[in-house]
């Protein structure tokens, strides 16, 4: 009964959908072979997490982080799309995409109610921690006045959506005003916005990159239909599978004459009933019904997990082995004495399982990683959440797995869910007295989209921004215009919205007809 349960879970009820499975898996490589790949390339984003793409070990895409050559709001692991703009209509595409402004959202229908809409761009000068000028992003006032042209009150739940990630909601989480009063909001997140695409191109197709979002097309194609925004609003997963849970713990090594001493434990399973998820372990390889994982022994120097858990989904693996190697490669005649543990084994469930490690990974990992306190600004049951949707949706509980978390290290899943493009929603209440107004505003610090200083495009002194006119919104609007304020610090290099400061021209009136409007600017003086 719980391997059929598992299998109805994860999917592989048609024998069909086990059998072509078995045929892609073969054996898998020893993590050292990645870890020195990984050393040559040095794929750290700028958000100083490492891209780690399970125990192969591949990177965020084959190329820049985004882009043309991304998924343009495709099905996950379609990167046949044609791309996208990070502008409209001759705006550049820019590798790392911010995503646009978007418009203000009701969780109900808003009928009898019109709105009109201001956006200001406040390009004010900023500075380094140091004290150096700097000119990096804008502060974006998003004013809506609300009107009731009904004779009766209305009550809606507002809804305002932003782009990025659970990390840096410290940085851009708007701050909701109605009539002039600071609101308390609730946040909802949705999943991971963008797809995967192959690390070669079409010609060896796999799901083993990230594909973010590279334009405004892909959001559109996100978010346009509706669903998007059901699923923030929904519930998580509930993953109540019974699971074994085995720990090692108390470890040991001869780290003075080993400095990467293995631990690798083995045994033998039928893949039809008995999946295997891990977290802290480095390396995996499996070849038919074997299964070899492996992790570097702690010494209290590396900054290695000292949690360290595999965990099983369906019938339990029976006897195990346990061997010491020198390295990460366990690679016959390089077995070594003196390495041990303890494990322990328990009963438990998946969900039990996910909520630990992403306490774990919340008050050890990211802190150690981003800083004391670091995670304050995440909600954690977002975050717990967002790994137990990633898991459903991209991992081994979806029945076809992107390769990236084919191999179950449940490590990329903790952290990458933190670190995903996303939309996010803040939700307030808003009332509208009968014939009369509210007014609405949202202000947040927007990043730019922009390109990597060291990618030689030329373009690394640009900042992009984006604006949705109406993308997801049922409010019908009346009137919308842009501002731009403290632009004698930038120089507008690209737009279609009409402002001319060099002839005075810093607020314009935007068409309702035009669906998206793009800004390019260059920082003076930098």
């Amino acid at each position: 009964m719980r391997a059929e349960r598992l299998f109805r879970v994860l999917g592989l009820v048609d024998p069909a959908l086990v059998e072509e499975a078995a045929k892609v898996q073969g054996r898998r490589k020893p993590w050292t072979r990645w870890a020195a790949m990984a050393a040559c390339l040095a794929l750290v984003i700028s958000l100083g997490w490492l891209v780690t793409g399970g125990f192969r070990g591949y990177g965020m895409s084959g190329g820049a982080a985004s882009g043309s050559s991304g998924n343009d709001g495709g099905a996950p692991g379609d990167s046949s799309g044609a791309g996208a703009s990070g502008g409209a209509e001759g705006g550049r595409s820019f590798m790392s995409y911010a995503g646009p402004v978007m418009p203000l959202a009701t969780a109900e229908d808003p009928a009898g109610l019109t709105a009109e809409r201001t956006v200001a761009w406040d390009f004010a000068p900023g500075a380094y921690p140091d004290g150096e000028p700097r000119q990096w992003g804008a502060e974006v006032t998003d004013a809506y006045l609300l009107h009731n042209g009904t004779e009766e009150d209305i009550a809606v739940t507002a809804l305002y959506p932003f782009t990025g990630s659970l990390s840096d909601l410290a940085a851009v989480r708007p701050r909701a005003a109605v009539d002039g009063e600071a609101v308390e909001t609730r946040l909802y997140a949705g999943p991971y916005a963008g797809g995967f695409q192959s690390t070669y191109g079409a010609d060896i197709p796999d799901t083993m990159n990230l594909a973010p979002p590279d334009g405004w097309a892909a959001y559109k194609a996100l978010l346009e239909s509706g669903e998007y925004l059901e699923k923030a609003l929904g519930e998580y997963p509930v993953l109540d599978i019974p699971a074994v849970a085995y720990e090692f713990s108390d470890f040991a090594a001869p780290h003075g004459e080993h400095r990467a001493a293995t631990q690798a434990v083995s045994f033998d399973l039928d893949p039809e009933k008995t999946a295997v998820l891990t977290y802290g372990f480095n390396g995996c390889e499996w070849d038919g019904t074997f299964r070899r994982y492996s992790y570097f022994v702690p010494d209290g120097v590396r900054r290695e997990s000292e949690l360290k858990l595999l965990i099983v989904l369906g019938e339990d693996i029976g006897n195990y082995t346990l061997q010491g190697y020198q390295d990460g490669g366990c690679e016959a005649g390089e077995e070594i004495e003196g390495v041990s543990c303890t494990v322990r084994r328990s009963e438990t469930t998946l969900d039990a399982v996910l909520d630990r490690l992403c306490r774990y990974y919340a008050e050890e990992r990211y802190a150690r990683e981003r800083g004391e306190g670091a995670f304050d600004a995440i909600p954690f049951p977002l975050y717990r959440g967002a790994v137990a949707e990633l898991l459903a949706q991209y991992g081994s509980l979806s029945g076809t797995p992107m390769d990236r978390y084919g191999d179950g290290r449940l490590d990329d899943m903790l952290q990458e869910a933190a670190f995903q493009d996303r939309v996010l929603y803040l939700a307030f209440p808003v009332s509208v007295p009968a014939g009369g107004s509210a007014e609405v505003t949202c202000a947040l610090w927007k990043e730019p989209s922009y390109d990597f200083a060291c990618s030689g495009s030329g373009n690394g002194d640009l900042q992009g921004y984006d604006l949705a006119a109406r993308l997801g919104s049922g409010l019908a609007f009346t009137r919308q215009s842009a501002i731009l304020e403290n632009w004698e610090n930038v120089e507008i290099t690209g737009q279609n919205f009409g402002f001319d400061p060099e002839n005075g021209v810093n607020a314009v009136e935007l068409s309702l007809e035009q669906e998206h409007y793009y800004l390019e600017i260059r920082p003076r003086g930098q």
